[in-house]
């Protein structure tokens, strides 16, 4: 198993990071919220990683936080759920706010998640809750609470990865359109991501 990956970050966008290992690039596929936390492309990282193995393809998730990782690896455990659902709670919400929604059995917000119906969320509940209840809901922040995207990429970096995350290209444009109408001055593709899976 990988437990992280460190050396020079090579690329990044909201949904992947090339990491430059010894001249080997590892790609990891991340959740926006590790995306923003994310140093300029040539700088020095490291990103705790799942590595997950299927008959047909090997892949490898990577977070800032411990606890993002715990949340994702938590939620793959629940029946029906797999990585690209877990990657699109974590683009929605922070882990904070994830275990707060399933303390709380709140159903309309965690239907907003691309991909997660009724079942699937009262599946969250009777599987997770009592992990959560006994946590507490502290998030770690150790790695700051983001950066305004360099130059004006943040609109194209939110559709591509609300695309990645299951819309139509229609529908990413729609919603980034809808957020930045509703909030002119926010200038970062994690936001708008946000807000744009909450809508």
């Amino acid at each position: 198993m990988i437990d992280y990956v460190s050396g020079s970050l090579a690329t990044k966008k909201p949904t992947e990071a090339v990491i430059d290992v010894g001249g080997i690039g590892y790609r990891v596929l991340i959740p926006t919220s590790t995306y923003e936390r994310l140093p300029e492309p040539g700088e020095e990282t490291v990103l705790l990683t799942h590595h997950h193995v299927r008959e047909d393809a090997i892949t490898l998730f990577g977070f800032v936080s411990a606890e993002e990782r715990r949340v994702f690896e938590l939620m793959l455990g629940v029946s029906g759920i797999g990585p690209k659902l877990a990657l699109a709670a974590l683009s929605a919400l922070r882990p904070s706010e994830i275990k707060q929604r399933i303390v709380d059995r709140d159903v309309a917000m965690l239907t907003r998640i691309p991909g997660v119906g009724k079942k699937t969320a009262e599946r969250l509940f009777i599987e997770l809750r009592d992990h959560f209840e006994k946590d507490g809901l502290e998030e770690s922040h150790s790695h700051g609470s983001g950066e305004t995207a360099a130059g004006g990429n943040f609109r194209a970096d939110a559709m591509a990865a609300l695309e990645s995350l299951g819309l139509s290209r229609s529908a990413a444009e729609k919603a980034v359109i809808g957020v930045l109408r509703k909030d002119p001055s926010i200038r970062n593709a994690e936001e708008i991501i946000r807000l744009a899976l909450r809508s």
